[in-house]
């Protein structure tokens, strides 16, 4: 598998063997870093040996040549504000790089459209992200609490962090119910509660508490029905 031997190249040279002193040199001084040269040297190197195939040999001169210019172009437009989104850019132009190599070598097709099955487990995915959200905060919509004055307890939470843990949590019940380990969801619920509830035991909120339990319960038990029925 191409696409296997690239992404195990792509592994040890963008992370393993590309140490912090190097990714800050190449901020600081961009194109003219020794560093970048030296990393796109050492890409190539690894596809050339992952490959091990003579003929192959301008799959790994494509790759390295591609990864050049994606970095120079990330190193050239990433600023402080938005070096998390160019960190994404960069990796995933790098894989749609050997995505498109694998595909030319015919290892990739779309026959899994048709499969109903991962079609059924995709739907499902994708209706316990932000759709479960939704239907969770309508429902919850009438009994959303006002806050009470905790005194010195600190209240602050990440923002959107209870929303993208609600997606987490779901996502992982309903893998586990598809890979038939409950005991995986006794273990979310125990876990969930140790961290969620004692926070909100020390803040002395009833009407929070409650509120939060009530979600809790509605997440776990879209995720877990929603897991039953696609089996």
């Amino acid at each position: 598998m191409i696409f296997i031997q690239l992404i195990l190249a792509h592994l040890l040279g963008d992370f393993i063997l590309q140490p912090n002193s190097w990714v800050a040199e190449k901020e600081n001084k961009k194109l003219n870093s020794k560093y970048l040269y030296l990393h796109v040297l050492i890409h190539t190197a690894l596809s050339f040996i992952f490959l091990w195939n003579v003929e192959l040999w301008w799959v790994a001169v494509l790759v390295g040549i591609s990864h050049f210019i994606i970095d120079a172009a990330k190193l050239s437009f990433q600023t402080i504000k938005n070096k998390k989104s160019w960190f994404f850019i960069d990796q995933a132009l790098h894989i749609a790089v050997i995505a498109g190599v694998s595909f030319y070598y015919n290892e990739f097709n779309f026959e899994f459209l048709k499969d109903q099955d991962f079609l059924k487990i995709l739907m499902a995915a994708l209706f316990l992200t932000t759709p479960a959200s939704i239907f969770i905060k309508i429902l919850l919509s009438s009994w959303t609490p006002v806050p009470e004055t905790a005194g010195n307890i600190q209240t602050e939470s990440l923002s959107s962090a209870g929303k993208y843990i609600g997606i987490l949590e779901r996502l992982l019940v309903f893998t586990f119910i598809m890979v038939n380990h409950w005991e995986g969801v006794g273990f979310m619920v125990a876990a969930k509660s140790v961290f969620r509830f004692s926070d909100l035991a020390q803040a002395k909120q009833r009407k929070l508490t409650e509120y939060v339990l009530i979600g809790t319960l509605l997440s776990f038990g879209m995720a877990v029905l929603t897991g039953i029925l696609i089996k």
